[in-house]
C-alpha cells in the first residue's frame, strides 16, 4: 500500500488534481475523501472526479474550485465544473441520522471524525488534505491492507439499503472480501425485506451503477447470490457476443448487458427506467434469434427501427453474421429515387406510391437492382 505522500503525489497528478489541491492547500479545513484517497492509496488507476469535505462552510471552496454546476442546500452539497474539466463534488462535513429503514438521512453539521464515521464502509472512510496528512476512521487502514469491507454498526444496511448494492460492486471492483460479521449483516438486511423500504428509482440508481462497472457480469452474479435481483440468466458468452456486435458509437453497453440477461419483458419495470430505456429492455427480452437463410429484404423489414441493443442481443443469441451485416451494411442502403420522382412520373398520390419505393428498396437490398437513379425509377414505375 503506498504512503500518504504517494498518494497525494498520485491525486496531484490528475488533470484536474493540482488545481484543487492549490485550493485546499488555501483551506486547510478541506479535505479530498472517499474513494479517490483509497483507490489513491491502493495505487489503483484513479477516476477524474474527486470528492471534497469542508469543516464549516463549502460555498467559499465550491466557488474557488470552478463553476457551481448544481447545490442542494438540505445536504450543504455543491457538484462544481472544473476549467480542466473534471468534476469535484463538495460537501460539508456532517453526521448523519436515519428516521427509519431506506430513509433519506437528517444531517447535521459535524467535523472531519464524524464525517468519515457515516461512510458505508470503513475502506472509504479517508480523508487527505493538500499537506499529505492521512486521517483514517477505525479499522480503515487496517482492512484496506487486508482487502476486506466492513460496515460501522449493526445497522448500516437497515438505515440505508443501498449499500447492499455498494458492497458487491466494491468486492468485484476491488476484489475485497465483507468480513464475517458484514456478510452476516447483509445476508439478513434481504432476507428481513430491507430492500423493500427503497424506491424502485434509488435501487433502479444502484443497479445502472453496477451496470457501468468495469465487470457488470461479475457484478450481477454477486447482486443475484446476494438476493439483490433474482431470476438473471447470466450467461458471459451470450453478453460477450451482444457487446461485440453493439455498435460503439451509437449504443449502450448497459442496456445490451441487462436486455442480454433478463428474463422477461416485465423485469425490468420498476426500476426507475425512462421510457426509451424500458423499450429496450422490453424488446430485447422478446428478441427472437437471428436466423440465416433469409434474404436481405426480410431481415431489414424485420429489424428496422429496432434499437441497436435489441439487433446486439437478438444476434447474439443466433446468427451473430446476420445482425453484423444488417448494422453495417443493409440498414445504411438507401435509394436514389423519392416519392417525388415517382409522383413527377405519373403516379397517383397515396398508398401506391410507398409500395413502389419498398419493392424497389428490396430489390436493392437483396441484388436484384442497381445503385442507380434511372433502373431503380425504372424498376419502382413498373412494378
Amino acid at each position: 500500500m503506498r504512503t500518504a505522500t504517494e498518494a497525494l503525489a498520485a491525486l496531484r497528478a490528475l488533470p484536474t488534481g493540482a488545481h484543487v489541491l492549490g485550493v485546499l492547500a488555501e483551506h486547510p479545513e478541506a479535505w479530498i475523501v472517499g474513494g479517490a484517497v483509497r483507490d489513491a492509496l491502493l495505487g489503483r488507476p484513479l477516476g477524474p472526479d474527486v470528492d471534497v469535505t469542508v469543516v464549516g462552510d463549502p460555498e467559499p471552496i465550491a466557488l474557488a474550485l470552478g463553476a457551481v454546476a448544481e447545490s442542494h442546500g438540505r445536504f450543504g452539497t455543491y457538484v462544481v465544473r472544473t476549467a480542466e474539466g473534471g468534476e469535484v463534488d463538495v460537501v460539508t462535513a456532517r453526521s448523519e441520522t436515519y428516521g427509519g429503514p431506506g430513509a433519506l438521512p437528517d444531517v447535521t453539521p459535524g467535523d472531519l471524525e464524524d464525517d468519515l464515521l457515516r461512510r458505508d464502509f470503513t475502506v472509504n472512510a479517508l480523508a487527505l488534505n493538500a499537506e499529505g496528512a492521512l486521517h483514517a476512521a477505525p479499522a480503515a487502514l487496517d482492512d484496506l491492507e487486508a482487502r476486506r469491507l466492513r460496515v460501522f454498526h449493526a445497522a448500516s444496511f437497515r438505515d440505508d439499503p443501498t449499500r447492499l448494492w455498494r458492497l458487491v460492486r466494491y468486492a468485484v471492483r476491488l476484489g475485497f472480501v465483507p468480513e464475517p460479521a458484514t456478510d452476516r449483516l447483509a445476508q439478513e438486511a434481504v432476507q428481513r425485506g430491507a430492500l423493500e423500504t427503497v424506491s424502485g428509482e434509488r435501487l433502479g440508481a444502484e443497479l445502472r451503477l453496477a451496470l457501468r462497472e468495469p465487470d457488470p457480469l461479475s457484478v450481477l452474479h454477486a447482486a443475484q447470490n446476494l438476493g439483490l435481483v433474482e431470476g438473471l440468466a447470466l450467461d458471459p458468452a451470450l453478453v460477450a457476443r451482444a457487446l461485440a456486435l453493439l455498435p460503439w458509437d451509437e449504443g449502450r453497453t448497459d442496456l445490451a448487458t441487462l436486455g442480454a440477461v433478463i428474463p422477461d419483458a416485465s423485469w425490468a419495470e420498476g426500476w426507475g427506467f425512462d421510457a426509451r430505456e424500458l423499450a429496450v429492455l422490453r424488446a430485447s427480452a422478446d428478441a427472437e434469434p437471428l436466423r440465416a437463410g433469409a434474404p436481405p429484404s426480410a431481415v431489414v423489414a424485420a429489424l428496422r427501427g429496432l434499437p441497436v441493443e435489441v439487433v446486439a442481443v437478438a444476434g447474439a443469441r443466433g446468427d451473430a453474421d446476420i445482425a453484423l451485416q444488417y448494422l453495417n451494411d443493409w440498414r445504411h442502403v438507401r435509394l436514389r429515387i423519392d416519392g417525388g420522382d415517382l409522383l413527377a412520373a405519373g403516379v397517383p398520390e397515396g398508398p401506391e406510391v410507398g409500395r413502389r419505393l419498398a419493392a424497389a428498396l428490396a430489390a436493392r437490398l437483396d441484388g436484384a437492382l442497381a445503385d442507380d437513379r434511372d433502373a431503380q425509377l425504372a424498376f419502382a414505375l413498373n412494378c
